[in-house]
């Protein structure tokens, strides 16, 4: 199901999406989700490797925070070039995450 979402965007930022779609032969409303799928999930990605980073959470809740496998979550960590520790606190968090849900 679709909902009718509207969002004020400057000149210039439409006219690239009218060359993008144009140029991907879909329409600007495909465009625009598409953007948006990206963009909330590089949102999700940067939020879930900071709380990471800060060690508020153990690299499986991030994972679970970015929609990612703790495989996947492993890779961005070390592309953000932030050190994977797992310690015995981070299994506690992680059984007891696991064990909550």
């Amino acid at each position: 199901m679709m909902e009718t979402v509207t969002a004020r965007l400057p000149e210039d930022m439409v006219k690239k999406l009218e060359l993008i779609a144009r140029e991907e032969q879909i329409d600007r409303s495909e465009l625009i989700r598409r953007a948006l799928d990206i963009g909330i999930q590089q949102f999700l990605l940067e939020r879930a490797l900071k709380a990471y980073r800060e060690r508020r959470v153990s690299l499986w809740k991030a994972a679970s925070m970015a929609g990612l496998p703790l495989r996947t979550m492993m890779q961005e960590a070390d592309k953000a070039m932030i050190p994977i520790a797992y310690d015995e606190d981070d299994l506690e968090r992680d059984l007891a995450f696991v064990k909550g849900q």
